[in-house]
C-alpha cells in the first residue's frame, strides 16, 4: 500500500489561479477531495493560496507550459486571460494585448491538455461574445446562447473569446477531447481586483462608496441607464462544477437573470453602506447599452440555475472592500 495521497486524489489543473476566479476555484476543489495544481503570472493577491502546488509561470510560453503538463489530469480549468473592467477592455488601448496575449494561452495550454490526454478541460468564455446588435436595449438584452451569431462583439476581448470557444469546440470534435465552455456573466465578490484600473462595476461602486464620507459625491461613466447583471463568485463556482459533472459540452451561459441599471447598482451599495451620495455622471467607456444572462438551456440541460440575489453578494463583497480601502489609507 505504497501510493501516496496524490495518486487516490482525482487531480486538476487550475490555469489562472492567481485570479479572482480561480483562487476561489482552487478553493473549492480543494474541499471537494482534489489535489489541485495553481498555475498563473502571479499568486493570489490577498492571500495564500490553497493550491498543493503552485507554479508562478507564463502561460504564452510553449515550453514552460508543457512542463506543467508533464503529468495527466484529471480536470483542466482554463480560466486565464488577459482582461479587466471596461476601464481596460473598452478604451482601445489594449487590443492588441489582449487578443494576443489570451489567444496564446489557449492555444498552449489546450494542445498541451489533448496532448498529455487530460480527463476533461473547461474554457471560461464570456458575455462579452455576444452581438452588440442584440445588447441595445437596456431593458430587453437578447442574450441566449445561440444568438451569437452572426458575431458582433463589441470589444477585441470578446472577438478573442469567440475565437477561442471555436478553438476547444474543434479539438472536441477532432480530438474527442471533452471540453466544457461556459459564458461567464459580470462575476463578482471578495479577493477580487476593486481598483487599478482593471476592476468590474461592483467592486469599482463598492470602492467609490467606501472612500467617500456621506454626503459627498461619486462619478460614474454614463448616464447610469445601462444595464446589466451581476453573479456572486459562490453561485458561479456552482455552476462550474456541475457542468464539468455533466456530459453537456456547452456553451452555457453563467449569470444572473436578475438586471439592474448601474445607477440602481449604485443606490443598492450605498444603501448598504448606509451612506447618501450624489452622482456625476462623467464620460467613459460603458460597453453596451444592456446585458442580462438568460438561463433557459442551463436549467434544461443541468437541471439549476443562480438564485442568489445581488443585494446578498454585495452585502460580503463591500465589507471586503471597504476594510482593503481603509487599510490602504493608513
Amino acid at each position: 500500500m505504497s501510493r501516496t495521497i496524490k495518486n487516490i486524489k482525482k487531480t486538476a489543473l487550475v490555469c489562472g489561479a492567481g485570479g479572482f476566479i480561480g483562487s476561489h476555484l482552487v478553493k473549492k476543489l480543494k474541499k471537494e477531495g482534489f489535489w489541485v495544481l495553481g498555475v498563473d503570472l502571479k499568486k493570489p493577491e490577498y492571500g495564500r493560496s490553497e493550491a498543493d502546488k503552485f507554479i508562478v509561470g507564463d502561460l504564452r510560453d510553449q515550453m514552460f507550459v508543457k512542463k506543467v503538463f508533464n503529468q495527466r489530469f484529471d480536470e483542466v480549468y482554463q480560466l486565464a486571460a488577459d482582461m479587466g473592467g471596461a476601464g481596460y477592455i473598452f478604451t482601445g488601448d489594449n487590443d492588441a494585448n489582449i487578443m494576443h496575449n489570451s489567444s496564446l494561452i489557449n492555444l498552449n495550454v489546450l494542445q498541451n491538455a489533448q496532448e498529455s490526454k487530460a480527463g476533461k478541460i473547461f474554457y471560461s468564455s464570456s458575455a462579452c461574445i455576444y452581438p452588440a446588435y442584440n445588447q441595445l436595449d437596456p431593458k430587453n438584452p437578447k442574450l441566449f446562447e445561440e444568438s451569437a451569431y452572426p458575431a458582433a462583439p463589441d470589444s477585441e476581448y470578446g472577438w478573442e473569446k469567440i475565437f477561442s470557444e471555436r478553438l476547444y469546440l474543434a479539438y472536441h470534435k477532432n480530438f474527442g477531447l471533452k471540453v466544457r465552455i461556459a459564458r461567464f456573466h459580470n462575476i463578482f465578490g471578495p479577493e477580487g481586483t476593486w481598483t487599478g484600473g482593471k476592476e468590474k462595476a461592483p467592486a469599482a461602486m463598492c470602492r467609490k462608496v467606501a472612500q467617500v464620507k456621506d454626503g459627498g459625491i461619486i462619478e460614474m461613466w454614463g448616464d447610469g441607464k445601462q444595464t446589466r447583471s451581476f453573479l456572486y463568485i459562490d453561485e458561479c463556482l456552482e455552476g462550474v462544477r456541475r457542468l464539468m459533472n455533466s456530459n453537456f459540452t456547452g456553451p452555457v451561459n453563467i449569470g444572473s437573470e436578475e438586471m439592474v441599471s448601474i445607477n440602481q447598482l449604485a443606490e443598492m451599495v450605498m444603501e448598504i453602506a448606509g451612506k447618501k451620495l450624489k452622482i456625476k455622471h462623467i464620460s467613459g467607456p460603458q460597453g453596451v447599452r444592456g446585458r442580462k444572462s438568460d438561463n433557459r438551456l442551463i436549467k434544461k440541460k443541468l437541471g439549476w440555475k443562480p438564485t442568489s440575489s445581488l443585494r446578498d453578494g454585495l452585502e460580503k463583497t463591500y465589507v471586503w472592500i471597504n476594510e482593503q480601502v481603509h487599510k490602504t489609507s493608513k
